[in-house]
């Protein structure tokens, strides 16, 4: 059995009713609300609410709105006074009989609003049918303009081309016409002349002719025979570099080969421990490569080893160093790492423009070392010579370099 709202509240004017019905904690989309002109429900179970009315009211213009947790109803009056109650006192039965007929009376509105609501529903469609009709039955009617506007103009192009035709092969005809005639009157000519022999003009032509090609001819008889042929040694002073000698820089070429020599007078003195090696393995910078590609697949180790043996080939180059840091974070040997990225920066000498991202990489790791070995005041010095850094490149790095950057 449902139970009865009585919290609720109502006011009115002389035209219009206002009905407060608390809802309870009901969200909207349970609610059922039923009202015709004497009888209004509001049901929300467990809830219900019912009033029976004491005047009727325009049910055609009630209104209402469920917010903020309660329904408010509006019911403007038929006649314009004040009521005395809002509900009248009568019987159970009599309050039945006005529950039932008010229901039949609810059903029978929303049938008929649901059947004029079907009926526009078809004469909107209908509507839209025939619109969409006429539509396409004007677009047709311009393709089939379009088209016969092409047909026309095709059949006036194609009838000029045969006019121009035409007119060509008349054409070709005279001009055929014409050569021919030209032609019999030379043969004409020619024939005349053979008999009558040649003309003193022609005479002097064929001696002049004649004289040319004599002269030409002795010229030939008098060229020199071509010189004989031979070759010339042409010799280069032998270079290292591929450039010319006139735009080499003789200082900076010696101080490469002398670092060059002095790197390669190390690896010769452990090169029977190396002789083992491929090809590829004796390149310190295939090794690098190796390297990285071991750091990017997390082979920590593998990429420990490449490094190392780089660093025997060729000890000279930072990046190994720092490299071989990174991976010594990764596998928490910290001690290692900051000897690593001390070597690093030793070989990163004079700070320049061209190494200081690298110097940031090896301060960072070092720093990190430092960080995990909670020596905090190491840590402090080196991190405000990494920002020194960062400031004067304008750098926004946020996080440890990756190996593979170097």
């Amino acid at each position: 059995m449902p139970l009865v709202v009585m919290d609720y509240v109502w006011t009115q004017t002389e035209t219009t009713l206002y009905i407060n019905v608390p809802l309870k904690g009901t969200k909207a989309g349970k609610v059922d609300i039923v009202c015709t002109d004497d009888y209004l429900k509001v049901h929300f179970p467990p809830y219900l609410f019912e009033a029976f009315l004491f005047e009727p009211v325009d049910d055609d213009r009630i209104a209402v709105r469920v917010a903020n947790g309660c329904a408010v109803i509006t019911l403007p009056k038929r006649t314009n006074k004040v009521w005395e109650h809002l509900m009248i006192s009568t019987d159970n039965k009599e309050k039945m009989e006005i529950r039932q007929r008010a229901l039949l009376k609810y059903h029978e509105k929303l049938s008929s609003e649901s059947i004029s609501k079907a009926a526009k529903q078809q004469a909107d469609n209908k509507y839209a049918l025939e619109t969409v009709i006429k539509l396409e039955k004007e677009e047709r009617d311009s393709i089939q303009k379009i088209k016969d506007a092409e047909q026309e103009k095709t059949t006036q192009e194609l009838a000029a081309w045969h006019f121009r035709q035409q007119q060509k092969a008349e054409q070709d005809v005279q001009l055929k016409l014409q050569s021919e005639k030209a032609r019999s009157r030379q043969l004409r000519t020619e024939t005349e002349r053979q008999k009558c022999g040649p003309s003193d003009q022609e005479k002097m032509k064929l001696d002049q002719r004649s004289n040319s090609n004599a002269k030409s001819k002795k010229a030939q008889d008098e060229l020199p025979p071509p010189r004989h042929r031979g070759n010339i040694q042409v010799t280069f002073t032998p270079r290292i570099f591929p450039t010319a000698l006139r735009e080499s820089r003789l200082p900076e070429e010696e101080e490469w080969l002398r670092k060059q020599a002095e790197t390669w007078r190390k690896v010769n003195v452990d090169v029977d421990d190396l002789k083992d090696l491929k090809e590829e393995e004796g390149n310190p910078y295939w090794l690098k490569d190796k390297g990285d590609k071991c750091f990017a697949t997390g082979d920590f180790l593998g990429a420990v080893n490449a490094y190392s043996l780089a660093i025997r080939l060729m000890g000279k180059i930072p990046a190994l160093y720092s490299n071989r840091a990174a991976c010594h974070l990764k596998l928490r040997n910290f001690h290692k790492a900051i000897e690593d990225s001390s070597q690093a920066l030793d070989l990163l000498t004079p700070p320049v423009p061209a190494n200081a991202a690298a110097r940031v990489r090896a301060f960072v790791r070092r720093g990190s070392a430092f960080c995990e070995l909670q020596a905090y005041p190491e840590v402090t010095q080196k991190v405000s010579r990494c920002q020194l850094i960062y400031l004067q490149l304008n750098f926004r790095a946020t996080r440890l370099p990756r190996c593979s950057e170097d």
